[in-house]
């Protein structure tokens, strides 16, 4: 959110407050999780943090030689036993390679544990394709389906290498913790392009047969010296000094295959160094001679840990913590702990983690527990889950009873929709996995996030192909529409019926795609407006179908369209135009018209150039750790316009997480510098104003938000031209608070300024002035002030049918308001004339959803100006930067 300039935020319908926008500004259509790349930055952090190298410097040698060999070349193979230094060798030349060669495109993934997320074939070949799509400036369509991702990576691997000027190395360490992984990964027995190097990492003992032909850098065991320096760099930090007799005995102690691997080496050394802060290093030193392999080691480490514990209410938590880890599908967040075991104090919770992390037991990944090693994994199963099966399924339920109490409460957030689905199809619990599946919000998630295989998966699993799996979400959403009441929940509905048109044509079923996404587009049109941002996503998404349809005429209008939004509502060097740019030129490039796709990408590709260098990588993570550093220099720096931004954006992150007191603590901090710095007319301060309002009103404390609101009026209608969006943005939201607090005659002119405004900007034909030309006729109707309003609504049908045509559901609803019109004024026959035709179209419109639509708009209520919590940024000022 941070990576996002304020004039973004209008248009963009954030959801659930815990996903972001931001991946499909990067990759167009592509549906990307920032969890997920936030997880391999952290892997690779955590795999690299070691500063003892042990003698690798005769294993980046034999890499840099594979870099440099003549093509063509087959993948080289990294292996080595469990905790041999196979990650933390890549890992370390990735950084010189880095160094060294900058030219290089090095993509990276680090696989986690079975059946964790990082292990999900398609997920990685999807996000190893973006990345290289990302440094090749290419936009362009990807398939979802598992099966055809893997199939067309090759492809996308020569096309895309023949872009970039340089070498590209990927890198994808402990990939035989893949599921079927010589399936999954066949693409590796291609040939590769010219300038592809490939380096995988494996365990000897699972290391696929047809892979051992490859050329391969096997580790060797630690040799004494490297054994001794990992021991006395352990004990050194902990000022802690051996005696000759000791460190012969580790010496001899480490000779055997599974005793002198790195792992096993560095927790030996933290062990022993422990002991020596405690003053028994020789009890402790016998104890772990009888330790022949890590998992054993971990055994010893974890009762040492358990004897330092004060009772045995603190031992069984502890057991209960790490079992509880152990079960789940990606970890466990310490909140989610301390909601588990409500006697769990935070202390000892800290006490907990600060141990088990020491010990190289549990480390953090996206804010999550998870274990460091495999071997601490399997030390916690043999430990604690001897028992088999019923433990691990007891534990399981736990999780299964927490995680569907919070979606009892409408919680349904990332992690619900993480660890429910999958520990239900752990359990085998089809039943609960096809009603958790039928949860909208839930699928929902998991499609946004770009956990399309997984989310298929789970259908596979109960047993219904694409076309049964269709009708159950539509029923489920016709069912959900029925329920439906008020703004909230129509633009919630909107959300649903896009998601669902996506993944129907992810899923190839076109046909059944149009009928959702039709819905989605008429319900924003109604509930927002026809210029909103909104609109031109589902303009968007309707277009892509067509274009698969090979109805190339439907798809240009619709991208058209949504280009004139794009373009009115962020501007037109935005990524969301060069979006469209791409989409109509891919468009071109199908119907032969090269000269005209050309211009197209040349004009997208400059903006898509200056968005990465203001914005920074994807998904703003450069931006997010830039602004995190500024934190300190806001609070001791010096007056400044940027500085006062950041506080501004700051407060607006705030607010949008439901933190209203630290939001206003930051928007008022960004008020008083900006009045300082660049006076208090200036249009910046409109814009803290008009955020500090929309704060107010939201806390319903509306003078409050008034004064404020009439303030940043004020400065914009001087400063700003009479149609620029910024001031028709305070006008119109202004104008809202005035009806909302009864002040209907204040509120008249602004109504009528909005229609004004509109017409200026879009001509006196546009659909965006019929809106206001409807509201402001609602308005009179609420003034009882019949006669103004008949006009009003007239000129507004005319549009209406002009621009959509006569059966359009804006035209139905602006007949139905009219016959209400005209029955209060005594002339029921035209009034039974006007509802008549709004029936037909209302009619016409529930046959091609399937089902009942819920009703919008009357003449008692206004055209919806949205304020929800399903997307509380319609209230934020979209300001300049």
């Amino acid at each position: 959110i941070l990576g996002c300039e304020m004039i973004e935020l209008e248009g963009k319908d954030l959801g659930n407050k815990e996903e972001s926008t931001a991946p499909e500004e990067v990759f167009g259509d592509v549906l990307w999780d920032a969890h997920d790349e936030q997880e391999q930055m952290e892997a690779f952090q955590q795999a690299s943090s070691s500063t003892c190298e042990l003698g690798f410097e005769k294993y980046f040698e034999r890499l840099n030689d594979l870099v440099a060999a003549p093509a063509p070349i087959p993948p080289l193979l990294v292996s080595g036993g469990p905790g041999s230094g196979k990650s933390l060798l890549l890992s370390k030349w990735i950084q010189l390679q880095q160094k060294r060669s900058p030219g290089t495109l090095i993509l990276y993934h680090f696989v986690g544990r079975p059946r964790s997320t990082s292990s999900e074939s398609s997920l990685i070949i999807k996000r190893l394709t973006l990345k290289l799509m990302q440094h090749s400036w290419l936009v362009s369509p990807l398939t979802l389906d598992p099966a055809k991702l893997l199939e067309e990576f090759p492809r996308w691997l020569e096309k895309l290498s023949a872009r970039h000027q340089g070498s590209i190395i990927i890198i994808i360490d402990s990939i035989d913790q893949i599921q079927q992984a010589e399936k999954q990964m066949k693409w590796l027995i291609d040939p590769l392009p010219v300038n592809v190097r490939v380096i995988v990492s494996v365990n000897v003992e699972t290391c696929p047969q047809a892979w051992r032909l490859w050329p391969t850098l096997h580790l060797d065991p630690l040799n004494s010296k490297d054994v001794k320096s990992l021991i006395s760099a352990e004990c050194n930090s902990a000022n802690v000094k051996l005696m000759k007799e000791q460190e012969k005995k580790l010496e001899r102690h480490c000779r055997s295959a599974t005793t002198c691997n790195a792992l096993y080496v560095t927790l030996l050394g933290k062990t022993i160094a422990c002991a020596g802060n405690r003053g028994n290093i020789d009890e402790t030193l016998q104890q772990c001679l009888q330790c022949q392999d890590t998992v054993s080691l971990y055994r010893l480490v974890l009762r040492l840990i358990q004897e330092s514990l004060q009772n045995d209410k603190e031992k069984e938590l502890l057991r209960e913590i790490l079992c509880v880890i152990g079960v789940s599908h990606n970890g466990v967040s310490e909140a989610e702990l301390m909601e588990l075991y409500p006697e769990l104090s935070s202390a000892v919770l800290a006490s907990f983690i600060h141990s088990l992390h020491k010990m190289c037991l549990l480390t953090y990944g996206c804010g999550l527990l998870k274990f460091q090693h495999l071997q601490a994994w399997e030390m916690v199963r043999l430990e604690y889950m001897e028992e088999g099966e019923s433990v691990i399924s007891a534990y399981r339920q736990k999780l299964v009873e927490y995680f569907t109490m919070q979606l009892s409460r409408d919680r349904v957030t990332w992690r619900s929709a993480d660890e429910l689905p999958w520990l239900f199809q752990q359990q085998g619990d089809k039943q609960k996995l096809h009603k958790c599946l039928l949860n909208l919000f839930v699928s929902q998630n998991l499609y946004k996030r770009g956990h399309f295989a997984e989310l298929l998966s789970y259908w596979q699993l109960v047993g219904k192909d694409k076309s049964s799996m269709a009708a159950e979400y539509f029923d489920s959403l016709k069912a959900y529409e029925k329920s439906c009441e008020g703004e909230e929940s129509m633009v919630c509905l909107a959300d649903l019926y896009e998601t669902l048109g996506r993944f129907l044509k992810d899923l190839g079923l076109l046909s059944q795609a149009v009928a959702p996404l039709q819905r989605s587009l008429e319900i924003r049109e109604t509930a927002l407006d026809p210029d909103h941002p909104r609109v031109a996503q589902s303009l968007h998404q309707l277009a892509g179908v067509y274009v698969q349809w090979k109805k190339f005429g439907n798809a240009e209008q619709l991208y058209k369209q949504a280009l004139e939004i794009s373009e009115n509502a962020y501007g037109a060097e935005h990524p969301r135009v060069a979006r469209e740019l791409d989409a109509l030129a891919t468009l071109y490039q199908k119907q032969n018209r090269y000269e005209q796709a050309e211009q197209l990408r040349k004009k997208s590709f400059k903006i898509r150039q200056k968005a990465a260098r203001r914005k920074g990588s994807m998904c703003g993570f450069a931006l997010l750790r830039q602004r995190a550093l500024q934190l300190e220099e806001l609070t001791l720096g010096k007056d400044t316009p940027d500085n006062a931004r950041t506080l501004n954006e700051l407060g607006v992150l705030y607010y949008l997480q439901n933190n209203l007191e630290t939001a206003e603590l930051f928007l008022k901090r960004s008020l008083e510098m900006r009045e300082r710095v660049l006076g208090p007319e200036h249009p910046d301060c409109a814009q803290s104003l008009n955020n500090l309002a929309a704060l107010y009103n939201e806390k319903k404390h509306y003078d409050k938000a008034e004064e404020l609101y009439e303030r940043a009026l004020d400065i914009r209608r001087r400063a700003l031209a009479p149609d620029h969006p910024s001031l028709a943005y305070t006008v119109k939201h202004l104008a809202v608070l005035y009806k909302k607090m009864g002040k209907l005659e204040k509120a008249v002119p602004l109504y009528e300024l909005a229609v004004e405004i509109r017409q200026k900007s879009f001509g006196p034909k546009h659909p965006s002035v019929a809106t206001a030309l409807v509201n402001l006729a609602v308005l009179y109707c609420q003034m009882k002030k019949q006669i103004e309003a008949l006009p009003l609504y007239e000129r507004a049908l005319k549009i209406y049918e002009d621009s959509f045509g006569h059966m359009h559901p804006r035209v139905g609803e602006t007949l139905k308001n009219l016959a209400v019109l005209s029955y209060e004024g005594g002339d029921f026959a035209k009034a039974a004339e006007l509802y008549k035709r709004a029936m037909e179209i209302k009619e016409a419109e529930t046959l091609l959803v399937g089902g009942k639509a819920a009703s919008r708009t009357s003449s008692s209520g206004d055209a919806f100006s949205l304020k929800s919590t399903l997307s509380p940024n319609t209230f934020l000022d979209p300001g300049q930067r």
